[in-house]
């Protein structure tokens, strides 16, 4: 396949779409850039679907640096474009399902796919040379790193330039009026027309009827003011309207409540200002004061947490663990796809847990599907094939693996066979010891490992029997496997009896299921590797009606919960009160958008997003009498008053975007999720028509009891008052980990992706109850 290809039809001139080219390379930090050059002049790629749809298209880069084209032989439309912002990932060879079923392995160096954020298709791609290829990864993985790493700031620069250029209609690089107010459309605002013939008027100092050059910038200046910014500025710049490394150390100390030392202050002049002569002075000017607000120091998230900062050699049941239910669901759990794809997504936002429902397969291969249902099927060595290439990328913690095992023993021994072969010396089959253990190794002890969850004939010290024999082959059904069969599935008989292969038996090491009888029966006959799965039903009249003995019983044995089987939208629990019983392996639909999904994204943002969260110490130490509903006093009770003023938002993103002139009206929740005594939730107003650059400065109070146990998310919503509002954008973390003074807060999906350019700007002080 070659490269040259007819370019698509422009209005604009070439020289034109070269100079944004160049403008947006440069913020990009990748001026003169050969894979970036490469990228902007496009080539063909084969894209494949099908084995029998196999179809060339003519892909490219556009000048503005951060969207795709690519032609289409649809009807209707015979362009289609993409955001960089849109792509997850870029992923080199035949690694997609699509691409390993209808590509040769000859052609894998010539192929590679591009997997999109949510639920978007992937992009199955084979270039006509394996250069090719490399180029084209190279290139894109170039452009979405580098705007990755743009500050939010640059970032709204990036996107404000990109928009007044498509506002400019005729290109003559000036703006008039009708394109002004176009613009700001474009850009989330509403304004009336005496106001936006008031703004134009202010610019246009030479009376043109145009604005151009520095009148456009003057322009810029105006709309990104940032009035709450100059306020904070001003109230501790005391020398001659600049602040010196004191007047910042004294905001840092003051108003961020950050126990620093004059070299941090100087640390964050060095980093942040762009000016060389204040630099010099050791001063920092208002530009430089934006720029440190908009980074990791100035975010709500506090930067002593974002990377590995717990203690990860406790007992694994010390840990919540970031945990999927039904793992190989696309969607529900009716007649939705089966994926190795969704195992990929699940491991690499650090879920260590993983489920896989385990059926008998054609030609003696065992599958893994949704049983009694018209969900599609997968290999079970597909899925173990993707979880050994796709655990350890964003974690090295280990990974369980929970076998829902309906299998009959010839396929179990292949399941086994499988998972020794392909998951080799990285799969636990004996304990770490030489002894036989008596408690859990350590997350650290386990890194790179899999551990199998699932039943097992004997206990664990028949391994270190010699010829040990096994008399019965069975073992009862009475968990998960046999619970979770509702809604016409045929649910087996209590009691019931399975036939379980001694290959697969003897992978279950730490974590051997057994079924829960009562919490003085585990304590006084089961052994610390003997866990018990909980439907949710279950575990939350445990956690409401035996708290103090659920936690006692998480404090020695592991935990799963998962979501009841009637939940055949792939719907989810509410986690919180699973963790706050200690409950370490609290199972979600990972592959449904939920405020309950937000909470586990936010419990498992800080260290280093691993998937490893250490509990609290008075959900491990055995004297503990914590009870999340009585809140007597013990070392947990550490009284708080949370002040919390929402200030402004920044260029949110249009909500209905299929409507030209939809405009945001939004408003913002604060919502407190922990014990029940602190869960409370305090909403602003709404502001009419701006979703550029809407201010509230609305305070509100919260009491918290337990913040060791709080999350605090933020909303951003559109109101609307006919139906049900819309989310514009979320942010969920522990309130421990959350940053007092003026932050900035990213926003999120529905999906839990970044939304680029958004933010939310809020003062946040957590103080000692009176």
């Amino acid at each position: 396949m070659s490269c040259l290809h007819k370019s698509p039809k422009r209005t604009k001139s070439e020289e034109q779409v070269r100079k944004a080219a160049l403008e947006n390379g440069r913020r990009l930090g990748l001026e003169g850039d050969a894979d970036l050059h490469f990228l902007l002049g496009g080539g063909d790629l084969m894209k494949v679907r099908s084995s029998s749809w196999k179809k060339v298209r003519f892909y490219k880069l556009q000048e503005d640096c951060k969207t795709m084209w690519h032609e289409s032989r649809k009807t209707f439309k015979s362009t289609q474009t993409f955001s960089i912002d849109d792509i997850d990932s870029v992923r080199k060879g035949r690694q997609s399902e699509g691409l390993q079923k209808h590509t040769d392995p000859a052609v894998e160096e010539q192929c590679f796919s591009i997997i999109f954020k949510g639920h978007k298709k992937n992009l199955d791609l084979m270039a006509g040379t394996e250069d090719e290829a490399k180029q084209w990864i190279s290139g894109l993985e170039k452009v979405i790193t580098q705007m990755q790493n743009l500050s939010r700031q640059q970032k709204r620069e990036h996107w404000i330039f990109n928009c007044m250029r498509k506002a400019d209609k005729n290109d003559d690089n000036k703006m008039t009026l009708k394109e002004l107010k176009h613009f700001l459309r474009q850009i989330n605002v509403e304004v009336d027309d005496t106001y936006a013939a008031e703004l134009f008027g202010k610019c246009d100092k030479s009376n043109s009827g145009s604005l151009e050059g520095s009148e456009i910038k003057h322009f810029y200046d105006l709309l990104t003011y940032r009035e709450e910014i100059d306020v904070i500025y001003m109230k501790y710049a005391q020398m001659g309207g600049q602040m010196t490394a004191r007047d910042l150390l004294n905001f840092l100390q003051v108003e961020q409540r950050e126990q620093v030392s004059m070299e941090e202050a100087l640390r964050l002049i060095q980093k942040y200002e762009l000016d060389e002569t204040a630099k010099q002075k050791k001063h920092m000017t208002k530009d430089g004061f934006l720029m440190y607000m908009n980074h990791e120091e100035g975010s709500i998230l506090n930067p002593a947490h974002a990377p590995l900062y717990q203690d990860m050699r406790q007992p694994l049941n010390h840990y919540y663990i970031s945990s999927s239910h039904n793992t190989y669901l696309m969607e529900d759990q009716l007649k939705g796809p089966s994926s190795t794809e969704a195992y990929i997504r699940a491991l690499m936002k650090s879920c260590r847990c993983v489920e896989l429902d385990c059926w008998d397969g054609a030609n003696g291969e065992p599958v893994i599907y949704h049983g009694y249902t018209l969900t599609s099927k997968v290999l079970f060595k597909d899925v173990i094939k993707a979880i050994k290439d796709y655990a350890f990328k964003t974690s090295d913690y280990p990974v369980i693996l929970s076998l829902e095992n309906h299998c009959t023993v010839p396929q179990q021994k292949l399941m086994a066979q499988h998972m020794k072969s392909i998951l080799g010396s990285a799969l636990v089959t004996q304990p770490l010891e030489d002894t036989l253990p008596t408690g859990f190794p350590s997350p650290e002890e386990l890194k790179g490992r899999f551990l199998i969850k699932g039943k097992r004939l004997n206990k664990l010290d028949a391994a270190f029997i010699s010829n040990n024999t096994i008399e019965d082959e069975s073992v009862s059904e009475e968990d998960e496997a046999a619970d979770s069969k509702e809604n016409g599935q045929k649910a087996k008989t209590k009691k019931s009896k399975m036939k379980l292969a001694k290959e697969l038996s003897d992978l279950v090491i730490y974590c051997k299921s057994v079924h829960f009888s009562s919490f003085e029966h585990a304590r006084d006959a089961q052994a610390f590797y003997e866990m018990s799965s909980f439907k949710e039903s279950k575990a939350l009249a445990l956690a409401e009606t035996s708290t103090t003995a659920y936690i006692h019983h998480n404090m020695d044995k592991l935990s799963r919960i998962y979501p009841a089987g009637s939940r055949t939208d792939s719907s989810n629990y509410n986690p919180i009160p699973m963790w706050n019983a200690g409950c370490q392996i609290v199972a979600l639909n990972f592959q449904t958008p939920s405020k309950e999904m937000d909470l586990n994204q936010g419990r498992f943002l800080p260290n280093s997003q691993c998937g490893y969260i250490l509990k609290p110490e008075f959900q491990r130490e055995p004297s503990s009498q914590f009870n999340p509903h009585t809140l007597t006093q013990g070392p947990w009770l550490k009284k708080k008053t949370l002040h919390v003023m929402v200030i402004s938002a920044q260029q949110l993103p249009k909500v209905n975007k299929e409507k030209h002139k939809s405009i945001v009206d939004p408003l913002v929740r604060v919502e407190i999720c922990g014990v029940p005594a602190d869960c409370a939730t305090k909403e602003t107003h709404y502001i009419e028509n701006n979703g550029f650059n809407p201010m509230w400065n609305e305070n509100f109070q919260f009491t918290i009891h337990i913040p060791e146990l709080a999350m605090v998310r933020f909303v951003i919503e559109d109101y609307d008052s006919t139906s049900q509002n819309d989310l514009v954008g979320q942010y969920c973390l522990p309130l421990s980990s959350a940053q007092n003074g003026y932050r900035h807060i990213p926003l999120l999906t529905k999906r839990g992706d970044v939304i680029c350019s958004a933010g939310l700007f809020v003062h946040l002080m957590l103080l000692d109850a009176k």
